[in-house]
């Protein structure tokens, strides 16, 4: 049996945990709650180190008496990164301490990868896509092999903006709710009975929160000045009236008991009606505020949900995690659940102690970095704020088994639609004036609707999204991209022409360099086949793409997955429903971070591919080079990237 002491604090929790490969044997926490607003770096910190010292000492009086020995202990772990830096440094300071005193080695342990691994050891997921939603944090991932034995885990998508929790916190400050604002809100929430149309942006498998906060914060702040301008116009015609009434009793001449009795009748009224107007206006205020939370949570977890479906359609994983802080709120559970189940995919989630920041989590994946020989030195155990979890070499893992033909079979029906395969003549090429094939396979792809989602959200999306992939796939068509033939268009469904080949997230490492045979003659093989394909195919995506960007047409989901490596040995480019008209440099810099961010996360030698899609881009594009730098610049708005 493994023993090993974990120590938590990246943020607001200061948690100590001892574990072993079973269970959690002892733990105890201590939290900090700001005064008002949300968390203050330094104040985190001075109370992590005003309780560090009693949180270890109590904690070993725990293990103690469980009858335990602190020479139990094997390894002591402590979170690295990321996090606040002011409150790194004192998790780090004191695991050191606790290291020299026990003479035992040190693990330092990413933060995001704990988040997961702690999942995995409270649940029966094995290799799932894990939706990670924290304050900070707001990413999908999945542990993906570099060669047998080691991997990391890859980021599929993430906020560029802001994480989830802190949107929500955010949001919740502006309603003048206290922090934390995550739970309030879903508190609010459940007392709601309008939905109010939120800006909804995902652009592939990323997502953005900014706006939505920002929305939702308005339409409180113009109904907060809508009823002040009332409650004037109501105070200045109030005074009005009475002075009215006053300069008619003068004319009148009534007598002075008789004005003081109406006075005070007249008083007593208008006090009546002031309370009851008061009345009103909380009840309006209380079911605006609730309506809003209710339509901010139905708005971004649909779109965390979302982006985890599409990461799952992209690996061909039929595994769902969910991990964090977030993940507490019952409503994001649900929503994960039916994705799950309508796509028959097994949904997991642990405990709710550990789902928020915890010291078990780092012991437990500590404990697994000691089996695997992952130790530091006292002077190797720096703190690192922006750790990211893709950039842990991850050596604790058995080789993964891949069906790559089972990967593909799964790959058939994407995140939004499924696709059914027919042969028939609908009568389609007198309606388009095309020569129709009867003996040609083609495709109906249907937008199925989404239980997770509120049904004036879904709607609405489905309808947009098929509109949007006819339009944008014809003007591609126009402009001279490969892409499918339409032959008819419904509400919600689109039938058009069948490619046959390959998904190029498949192709194109099957002619990289890594599965050719002779791997150590590569560069002496001038005529290699292999490396030929490998190469034009991979240019052949950037001239494609710059011959898109030339016509100012953005696809919005570059990856892998929407592009086949046809039987022609042609490159086509589908699903068009999250593109769009634009000629801006920025919406163009997010269609390549997309795809180069399916490149880091699904391929081998991804920096080889980029280099070859720039040398395509730039042969087609004659504004690539200010693209591929705002691409970038794009890049590092991701949680933790070095260089910000």
């Amino acid at each position: 049996m493994t023993i090993v002491l974990g120590i938590e604090g990246t943020a607001w929790n200061l948690s100590a945990a001892i574990v072993c490969e079973e269970d959690v044997i002892v733990d105890v926490t201590h939290t900090y709650k700001p005064v008002s607003g949300g968390i203050h770096p330094r104040e985190a910190a001075q109370h992590h180190a005003a309780y560090i010292g009693e949180t270890i000492e109590e904690l070993f009086k725990l293990f103690e008496e469980k009858g335990y020995s602190k020479s139990d202990i094997d390894v002591v772990a402590f979170s690295k990164g990321p996090g606040l830096g002011p409150c790194l440094r004192i998790v780090g300071t004191a695991a050191r301490m606790v290291s020299i005193m026990l003479n035992k080695p040190l693990v330092g342990v990413n933060h995001c990868v704990a988040h997961i691994e702690v999942g995995l050891w409270k649940t029966e997921a094995t290799d799932p896509i894990t939706l990670y939603v924290s304050g900070a944090n707001s990413q999908v991932l999945a542990y993906e092999e570099n060669e047998p034995g080691t991997g990391a885990y890859r980021v599929f998508g993430e906020t560029l903006d802001i994480g989830l929790g802190n949107s929500l916190d955010k949001f919740a400050r502006s309603a003048g709710l206290p922090h934390p604002g995550g739970p309030l809100v879903e508190k609010y929430a459940a007392n709601a009975d309008e939905y109010i149309d939120l800006p909804y942006t995902v652009k592939g498998m990323d997502f953005f929160f900014s706006g939505l906060s920002t929305a939702a914060a308005r339409i409180l702040k113009e109904n907060k000045a809508k009823r002040n301008d009332e409650n004037k116009n109501q105070n200045e015609n109030g005074k009005q009236n009475e002075n009215g009434k006053q300069n008619e009793n003068e004319n009148q001449n009534e007598n002075e008991n008789q004005n003081e009795n109406e006075n005070q009748n007249e008083n007593g009224k208008q006090n009546e009606n002031g309370k009851q107007n008061e009345n009103d206006k909380n009840e309006i205020d209380e079911k605006l505020l609730s309506n809003v939370c209710y339509s901010y949570q139905e708005t971004a977890f649909a779109m965390a949900v979302e982006v985890t479906e599409r990461a799952l359609a992209h690996t061909g994983k039929n595994e769902v995690l969910l991990a964090g802080g977030v993940g507490a709120n019952s409503r994001i559970r649900e929503m994960l659940e039916q994705m799950c189940a309508a796509r028959g995919a097994k949904f997991y989630v642990p405990e709710k102690k550990f789902m928020g920041d915890n010291g078990a989590m780092i012991a437990y994946t500590g404990l697994l970095m000691f089996k695997a020989g992952d130790t530091l030195t006292v002077k190797e155990s720096f703190v690192d704020a922006g750790f990211r979890p893709d950039e842990v070499s991850v050596t604790w893992k058995p080789p993964k088994i891949v069906d790559r033909e089972e990967e593909i079979k799964k790959m058939q029906n994407g995140a939004e639609a499924v696709v059914h395969t027919e042969i028939k003549n609908y009568g389609f090429e007198k309606e388009f004036d095309i020569a129709f094939d009867e003996t040609k396979e083609m495709v109906v792809k249907e937008r199925i609707q989404k239980n997770y989602r509120l049904p004036q959200i879904d709607s609405k999306l489905r309808k947009e999204r098929t509109r949007t992939e006819v339009r944008m796939l014809t003007e591609a068509r126009r402009c001279g991209i490969p892409a499918p033939i339409i032959y008819g268009v419904e509400e919600y469904s689109v039938k058009m022409e069948r490619i046959q080949g390959t998904p190029l997230k498949f192709a194109i490492d099957e002619n990289s360099i890594e599965n050719d045979e002779n791997k150590e003659n590569y560069e002496d093989k001038k005529n290699n086949k292999n490396k030929e394909k490998y190469e034009k195919t991979a240019i052949a995506v950037g001239e494609m793409i710059g011959k898109l960007h030339a016509n100012n047409i953005i696809h919005g989901d570059l990856t892998t997955s929407n592009m086949i490596y046809g039987a022609d040995s042609k490159l086509y480019l589908i699903d068009f429903g999250l593109s769009f008209s634009e000629n801006s440099t920025e919406a163009k810099g997010v269609d390549i971070h997309v795809l180069f961010q399916t490149y880091d996360s699904s391929h081998k030698n991804p920096e080889r591919l980029k280099e070859l899609f720039e040398e395509g881009y730039r042969k087609t594009y004659k504004d690539a080079d200010a693209i591929l730098k705002r691409a970038e610049e794009i890049k590092m708005r991701g949680r933790y990237i070095e260089g910000k």
